[in-house]
């Protein structure tokens, strides 16, 4: 994800920066709290909470505090009516979510494809439903930016897919074309490097700087990594395509191509097909793959968690993560078969890559993507709130 141009520490725009990142990945706080943390004084406070304030990001109220005695301080919460239009297009379905800048999700909407999306119809779609939600529980609210996550390779710097294989797209100047659409400013990234950034701000990897994640959706695997702290993208970047790496498998009972990536060997489809299901979102087939009394459903999802732990020990050995999350379907094979899979991790990896690592599920679970979506869409408002504002 492209950083935006940040202002000069010790400024007064990045001051306001400071107070409106802080109220909208930590949530609601007293000015008291922002003083303590920021080390500004309180003059300085309420004079930047006032700026934010008139600039409509932020509001001042009254917490609702239930038995508590006396009035109670006010504190300052990010705005829920300035609001980016998140955008996962997917091959079995295109979600669209309007989230507030106090990260509520006000409205969401998932559409099934009868077809390929493409481009031009996904901008279609979208223009359709953000005049449909402006022209009624929108009415209110400040469209700050569209934000896309795309399942394949983005440039991110502007916008440009340069391959989504399984979408069918090459070379699509998205970014452009759904600006122009829409009229709103459009931000685009690959979809698993943003389920990252939602899940290191605010989920499974929450405090954690050595992050890897890998996403399961309907186009296959992708990955994201969190470094030290930052999201690291590569030259181009296309890192973390774990889904496009051939997996280590010992055993020929185990593979189902002659020389398969990641992706073609755990899959969501064959887990679809071993239970019976044509289509079907990550909650309905992590229910039916939980409850199936199938013998045949049972061994695959066993035989995809081996093939996963060998991916996944490759990964320890190159980056050392301190915690690897699992999202989308993939999520539901570490759930359903978590001991087996560490065990295997622990076994291939150099086992001081693997003290202390840590395999969890995606703790947003369906909103991953459409809350990292978000971010990249309200990146250059918080970056520069006194320009955007």
């Amino acid at each position: 994800m492209p950083s935006p141009s940040s202002p000069a520490p010790g400024t007064r725009p990045h001051n306001l920066a400071r107070i409106l990142r802080l109220v909208h990945e930590e949530g609601a706080q007293s000015r008291a709290a922002l003083t303590e943390t920021t080390g500004l004084n309180r003059s300085t406070i309420a004079d930047l909470v006032g700026e934010l304030i008139r600039l409509g990001l932020v509001d001042e109220r009254i917490p609702e505090t239930p038995g508590r005695v006396g009035r109670p301080s006010p504190v300052v919460a990010a705005s829920s009516d300035v609001v980016a239009i998140a955008v996962n297009p997917e091959v079995d379905a295109v979600e669209i979510a309007a989230i507030g800048l106090d990260r509520s999700i006000r409205l969401r909407k998932r559409v099934l494809n009868e077809a390929l999306p493409t481009p031009q119809g996904l901008t279609t779609l979208l223009a359709e439903t953000l005049q449909e939600w402006c022209d009624g529980p929108l009415r209110q609210a400040r469209i700050t930016a569209i934000g896309i996550a795309v399942p394949g390779l983005v440039r991110a710097s502007d916008g440009v897919v340069r391959n989504a294989p399984h979408l069918e797209w090459r070379d699509v100047p998205l970014a452009d074309l759904v600006a122009d659409g829409c009229g709103i400013a459009t931000v685009v990234d690959n979809d698993a490097s943003l389920g990252a950034i939602a899940e290191h701000r605010y989920g499974a990897g929450h405090g954690i700087d050595d992050i890897v994640y890998l996403n399961g959706g309907a186009s296959g695997i992708g990955g994201g990594l969190i470094i030290r702290g930052v999201p690291v993208a590569g030259a181009g970047g296309y890192a973390g395509e774990f889904g496009q790496n051939r997996p280590r498998i010992t055993d020929d009972a185990d593979r189902r191509t002659a020389d398969g990536v990641l992706e073609a060997e755990v899959s969501r489809r064959l887990l679809l097909d071993v239970v019976g299901l044509e289509a079907a979102d990550d909650d309905v087939l992590a229910a039916e793959l939980s409850t199936s009394g199938s013998p045949d459903a049972a061994a695959e999802v066993s035989r995809q968690g081996r093939v996963l732990a060998g991916a996944l020990a490759n990964a320890v050995n190159v980056l050392n993560p301190a915690v690897i999350v699992l999202g989308g379907f993939l999520a539901t094979l570490g759930e359903l078969r978590r001991e087996e899979i560490m065990d295997a991790v622990t076994e291939l990896a150099m086992a001081e890559s693997a003290e202390g690592l840590g395999i969890r599920s995606a703790a947003l679970g369906a909103d991953r993507l459409l809350i990292g979506a978000a971010e990249l869409a309200f990146a250059g408002l918080i970056a520069n709130p006194a320009e955007r504002g």
